[in-house]
């Protein structure tokens, strides 16, 4: 147990504190050390984790650049953009295709004819059925169905001197019947609407004894409460879109969006026009140029790792350097100890070696004029050392133009033989194994394990422990080092006191 008692300097008048903490300081010099250590891996782990967030980020571009779709985009031109807008998908067969839009989708929505009463009161409060509408009273129950009930009616009751018009809306759309009812307090109009188009939507009301929604069967029209042009028993019926696509005729769609031999069609009104469907180029082009661009963007943040300088001399502060420092001096000198962490680390260069050959390399078995990058118009720079590939736009657009299907298999093709892999698909494999060679090393931001298995981590955890090991062993040298002081301050002390008495004792006798 360690002791609570510290006597400091006052029988020898020594700064006591001041010794004990000088030498305090010269024991946690090894500490400190691992402190510095753990701080140094600490760093070397977060540069680690954040080259492997800019390769998963190039990583899903790799990826999308192994899907064919992906050279495969189409350019449309619709001759009437007011009958329909039109998008061509990577299946769609270029070509001319003329589509009549017979009947546009719709939905059905019926509201007050008329006008109802306001619904609030002169204080503002809003007033019940009853109130609201003349001649209602007691309890008002009717039956409704939807596109989503199918054959199974709800049931709704209100007492209608508790109830008011909010809570009819709530309800009914609480009900989940595929209709949705809502009050227009401003125009004091009360609307039923189906939720989505097509004619599977409808809205019927079954039963409504009270004229309430509706006006009685068999064509007894008539006011109803709301005013609604609604006849009980009658289903009020969506409809769908009809369209003619070249000779296929009668085409439907329950909404005004159809997708027809890879061409995705936005109906507008009924019309006959045309679409033209080409292969977009240019479209293809732009993405292997914004490919080739966010490769320099990656490859540079990796050579610029490699080749940070290193300034030896600034090693990670310790706690007692920070108390002489400012804010501005640390955040200098941190600047300089982080720079070079990953200079020449061997695992980046190996990953950097991989995707440059991976990039310059010659696909095996296409059998086509284009079997390298560098058909493409795709080259190294001049600076060799920098990895970075530029890109001749017009020898690149020739290939896209002269044989587009060899571009796409150029970067897509796939193989159980490495080199016979295309550029995209190797690149893929390269990135997938540096990043997992990276998490091994240093870990992830997006672990969601506690533990970090990492072999960084592994070595904080190892500092850690010897830190605290430390730790326990300097409070015990400082406990003891006061019980010594402590020890020598009583014994002075008492020395001190036999002095005192010797003295009285020789006074004493020289008195008599």
């Amino acid at each position: 147990m360690l002791s609570n008692l510290r006597v400091a300097g006052l029988a020898s008048g020594m700064d006591t504190e001041s010794i004990i903490k000088d030498l305090m300081r010269a024991h946690r010099m090894p500490v400190d050390r691992l402190q510095q250590n753990r701080q140094f891996l600490e760093w070397q782990q977060e540069a680690y984790r954040d080259i492997n967030t800019a390769l998963r980020s190039f990583r899903d571009q790799a990826f999308n650049m192994r899907l064919q779709s992906t050279y495969l985009a189409k350019s449309t031109v619709v001759a009437n953009e007011n009958t329909l807008k039109a998008t061509a998908g990577s299946t769609a067969v270029p070509g001319s295709y003329t589509v009549t839009v017979h009947q546009l989708a719709a939905g059905v929505s019926k509201g007050s004819q008329t006008a109802l009463s306001d619904n609030k009161k002169e204080d503002g409060t809003v007033k019940t059925l009853a109130e609201q509408f003349t001649g209602l009273s007691g309890t008002i129950a009717f039956e409704l169905e939807g596109g989503k009930s199918q054959g199974s009616p709800h049931s709704f009751f209100f007492d209608t001197a508790t109830a008011t018009i909010h809570d009819v809306v709530s309800e009914i759309n609480n009900a989940d019947l595929g209709i949705k009812a809502s009050y227009d307090a401003t125009q004091n109009r009360f609307f039923l609407t189906t939720e989505t188009t097509g004619e599977n939507q409808y809205i019927k009301i079954v039963s409504d004894e009270s004229r309430f929604l509706s006006f009685g069967s068999g064509g007894d029209s008539g006011d109803t409460a709301l005013q609604l042009n609604l006849e009980t028993g009658v289903v009020y019926q969506g409809r769908d879109a009809l369209i003619d696509f070249g000779d296929v005729t009668g085409l439907k769609s329950s909404t005004n969006s159809i997708t027809v031999n890879g061409i995705s069609m936005d109906l507008k009104a009924q019309d006959t026009t045309t679409i033209s469907v080409a292969r977009d180029t240019e479209a293809v082009f732009n993405t292997i140029v914004k490919f080739i661009e966010d490769y320099n963007t990656t490859v540079q943040t990796i050579t610029d790792k490699l080749y940070e300088k290193r300034y030896p001399d600034y090693q990670p502060l310790t706690d007692q350097q920070r108390e002489t420092l400012s804010e501005d001096q640390i955040e200098k000198w941190e600047e300089k100890a982080r720079s070079g962490l990953l200079r020449n680390d061997t695992l980046l260069s190996g990953l950097a070696g991989r995707v440059r050959l991976t990039m310059s390399g010659v696909i095996s078995g296409l059998n086509s004029a284009y079997d390298t990058l560098a058909d493409l118009g795709i080259n190294t720079s001049a600076d060799y050392m920098s990895a970075k590939l530029e890109v001749n736009e017009t020898k690149l657009r020739e290939a896209l133009q002269n044989d587009p299907e060899a571009v796409m298999h150029l970067f897509t093709k796939s193989s159980d033989t490495d080199s016979e892999k295309g550029v995209a698909q190797r690149l893929y494999n390269d990135i997938n194994y540096g990043m997992q060679q990276l998490m091994d090393k240093a870990g992830s931001y997006s672990e969601f394990s506690l533990v970090d298995e990492s072999f960084i981590g592994k070595k904080l955890k190892d500092i850690d422990t010897r830190i605290n090991n430390w730790e326990d062993r300097l409070v015990k040298m400082e406990d003891r080092y006061w019980r010594q002081f402590t020890a020598m301050e009583k014994a002075i002390q008492q020395m001190n006191s036999q002095s005192m008495w010797l003295m009285q004792q020789f006074g004493m006798s020289g008195q008599q």
